[in-house]
């Protein structure tokens, strides 16, 4: 299906709820990684989401789909969107600042540009909106701070993870196209399936979480992370990957600083200073550019 020739403003309201579920997630995540090892963690993260799917899907009447090919696109789709993204960007953050962390993995917007001009040529890219990803990502580097740029060319290899995390992200927003006959939820939940499927037993394997006692804290983090933050947010993802096209779903990473700037200043009692407010103005723009269509 291809994407509708002018998203309405509710598919950029539902953006901007991805946005704030993946945003929101960094700081869930610093509260249950400091009890639960990363690769448990995540293995609770897609379990619940694909047990939440499921029953959605149940409730829905919706059945799994069947065949080899669609099951190897699926746990592809997984690698791309998940386990293999978020090893890389895990490993890589370990060792820079995570300002310049956030930057480099801000750039699937441009990957998809990338890509889609190479390679798929699925969707017409002009200069508007080759202009939208640079200015999106122009607003992101205003909002974590120039300084953050200062890291370039140190632990190059550790940036090249974090690089390749975002054109990880940019493949499965392209990939996410093949999945366009099945409904969201389905899509969702079989990606996470096959997701869980890889991470259940390296966690049995790496952690024995059996002797884990992590805290309930630690525990309602997971569980928001999964349910929220992976379960719900996949479903908008695979939807706005049909309704807004692959580069319009990757903008929602610009979205992502904007949103930490938000849960700073409603949480933390942050200040904005005129520089961040306009990064997020430059952000918000990018987006608009990449999904305005005449």
């Amino acid at each position: 299906m291809p994407p509708r020739a002018a998203p309405p403003l509710f598919e950029f309201a539902l953006l901007g709820c991805l946005a704030l579920l993946w945003g929101g997630s960094y700081p869930l995540l610093k509260v249950a990684v400091a009890e639960i090892p990363p690769i448990t963690l995540i293995a609770v993260r897609v379990s619940v989401a694909a047990v939440l799917l499921l029953g959605i899907a149940l409730i829905q009447g919706e059945r799994l789909p069947t065949g080899r090919t669609i099951w190897a696109r699926l746990f592809l789709q997984a690698f791309l969107n998940s386990y293999g993204a978020w090893t890389l960007l895990a490993w890589g953050q370990r060792q820079i600042e995570s300002a310049l962390g956030a930057v480099l993995n801000s750039t699937s917007p441009l990957f998809v540009f990338l890509f889609t001009v190479l390679v798929t040529r699925h969707e017409s890219m002009g200069g508007v909106r080759l202009l939208g990803a640079c200015l999106g990502l122009g607003g992101v580097v205003l909002i974590v701070g120039t300084d953050a740029l200062n890291g370039l060319g140190g632990q190059v290899a550790a940036q090249i993870a974090v690089l390749v995390s975002a054109a990880l992200y940019a493949g499965a927003a392209l990939h996410g196209r093949r999945f366009s006959h099945l409904p969201p939820v389905v899509t969702a939940a079989g990606t996470m399936l096959c997701a869980t499927a890889v991470l259940l037993p390296a966690s049995l394997m790496a952690d024995r979480p059996w002797e884990l006692t992590p805290s309930p804290k630690a525990v309602a983090a997971a569980l928001v992370l999964g349910v929220a933050c992976t379960g719900i947010a996949l479903l908008l993802y695979f939807r706005l990957v049909r309704t807004l096209g692959s580069l319009g779903v990757a903008s929602q990473s610009y979205l992502r600083a904007g949103v930490g700037v938000l849960l700073g200043v409603l949480v933390l009692g942050e200040t904005l200073t005129p520089t961040v407010v306009a990064g997020v103005v430059a952000a918000i723009a990018g987006v608009l550019a990449i999904n305005w269509r005449r």
